[in-house]
């Protein structure tokens, strides 16, 4: 939970999760047969090709160099809800910010995960407040005793905005935008579940868990926040955030617009600083995912060996520094606002974002029909995956469709910044893949010939193990039950 649902839900009320759920249960489904420490690039490189795994790591690294900085960004325009007179310049603001997430993750993952227990806490807590808020106001209770209901959904074009043109083509535009686009963006991230799972406990029994409760945890935050705020902000507000001319910096925000529209201040307040800590433990995250994955390709020898190093806390100081400095990138926005910024890291990240999904749902695919060529049935799987293979191949196609089309902004009217910013992943991620194959002279693995056990062994006794402790262990308190739930 992060940006894509905090600020960049206004740009998409204002022009306007299947395929996550997809990808998730694919990846589950190879992660709980064989987790592994190098996540969904290893099943990449095992059941496909190694070139393959290789692109992919740099594709996934060079997401999160663009994802923290955008973060980092996203903070910027937070602050200036305080600071409108821009009393303090912007750069100033971004040293501060990339110092607090460099530090935080120098203190070692002990200090980083107590602290992202918290932040996430305070995120859980605003997000049901919100949507508590929304209803409460939506319903009449506000002090303008207006009950607003779905009046903002009726005219001019019923609940669809438009986008670009005119009429039913401006409606499809917009909904394009929005429902792919936006979307896609805003559920990027969710594959985080197969670069953790090498380091989970009993990750045959919890990635299913986590699965399935993510699935509901986003339906409830991410669609009941956007339904609420859709319900009591107007689409036609000037204050939305279209990354182009708003001067309101985070009261773009459509929760804080909605505080503002019905004239309570204090409450703005309240959710900026919030929303501050949403984008702060973002970066945070972001920041240690980076490293880590840089760290990830050094150890297999596809990156400079000083990636390798650690220090005492076990913090890749080479890769996290190097990934720090990436967040420089967030200076671009003392020549151009902070908004049109925020709209062309956007664009990097979901494309990166949708290349990744792509490699995953192909590795699924690979991993499925290896399971047939060698007389393995998926009924014998600890996770099996629903609706496929017909699944897999919908959310493939579809998210191919996404990435060929999401740049069709730019050609109205023509934009080459925009067009490089989001379409620039592709000619990267293969130059990568292809150039590896021609140095290393890697082959696709034919499917009699995957790798189904290498590592199998090791799991087995692992749960075996883990079993027979939980079963020494006694039956679970209602208590405990409700706080492992969590």
């Amino acid at each position: 939970v992060g940006t894509g649902l905090i600020i960049g839900s206004g740009t998409a009320l204002q022009r306007a999760g299947p395929l996550r759920y997809l990808v998730m249960v694919s990846l589950g489904e190879m992660s709980a047969y064989l987790p592994n420490k190098k996540g969904f690039t290893g099943f990449a490189g095992r059941f496909v090709d190694p070139a393959l795994g290789f692109a992919l790591g740099y594709n996934y690294l060079f997401k999160y160099l663009i994802v923290a900085p955008n973060n980092i960004n996203a903070a910027g325009i937070v602050i200036r809800y305080w600071d409108t007179q821009h009393k303090v310049h912007i750069a100033v603001w971004m040293i501060i910010f990339i110092a607090l997430v460099f530090l935080v993750n120098m203190l070692g993952v002990r200090v980083f995960g107590e602290l992202e227990f918290w932040l996430s806490s305070i995120k859980v807590i605003t997000l049901t407040g919100l949507i508590i808020f929304g209803i409460v106001v939506d319903l009449g209770g506000n002090p303008k005793h207006d009950r607003i209901g779905f009046r903002y959904w009726e005219h001019p074009y019923g609940p669809m905005g438009i986008y670009l043109k005119k009429g039913s083509l401006g409606i499809f535009l917009g909904f394009w935008f929005v429902i792919m686009i936006n979307a896609l963006f805003a559920y990027i991230g969710t594959e985080l579940i197969g670069v953790t799972v090498g380091e989970a406990e009993n990750p045959r029994e919890n990635v299913p868990k986590a699965i399935r409760r993510t699935f509901w945890r986003i339906a409830i935050f991410y669609v009941g926040s956007v339904f609420v705020v859709g319900l009591i902000v107007p689409r036609t507000s000037p204050e939305l955030f279209v990354a182009l001319k708003s001067s309101t910096g985070a009261a773009a925000s459509p929760f804080i617009v909605a505080a503002n529209i019905l004239g309570i201040k204090a409450l703005g307040h309240i959710i900026n600083a919030c929303i501050l800590v949403f984008v702060m433990s973002a970066a945070n995250s972001d920041l240690y995912i980076g490293s880590r994955t840089l760290f990830a390709l050094a150890a297999e020898g596809q990156a400079p060996a000083i990636f390798r190093r650690v220090n005492s806390q076990g913090v890749p100081w080479p890769a996290l520094i190097l990934c720090t400095l990436f967040c420089s990138l967030t200076f671009l926005n003392v020549t151009a606002s902070a908004s049109q910024v925020f709209g062309y890291f956007t664009n990097l990240v979901t494309l990166f974002g949708a290349i990744t999904w792509m490699c995953i749902l192909y590795s699924h695919l690979r991993f499925m029909q290896a399971l047939k060529a060698q007389g393995i049935s998926r009924d014998d799987l600890p996770y099996k995956a629903p609706f496929q293979p017909y699944g897999n191949y919908f959310a493939l196609i579809s998210t191919g469709i996404i990435a060929f089309f999401k740049g069709f902004d730019t050609f109205m009217p023509w934009n080459k910044t925009n067009f490089v910013t989001s379409y620039i992943g592709f000619p990267v991620f293969f130059v990568l893949w292809i150039g590896y194959k021609i140095v290393f002279k890697t082959r696709v693995v034919p499917l009699k010939e995957v790798d189904l056990i290498s590592g199998k062994r090791v799991i087995d006794d692992a749960e075996a193990d883990y079993s027979q402790k939980k079963a020494a262990q006694g039956p679970q308190t209602w208590w405990q039950a409700f706080v492992a739930s969590l």
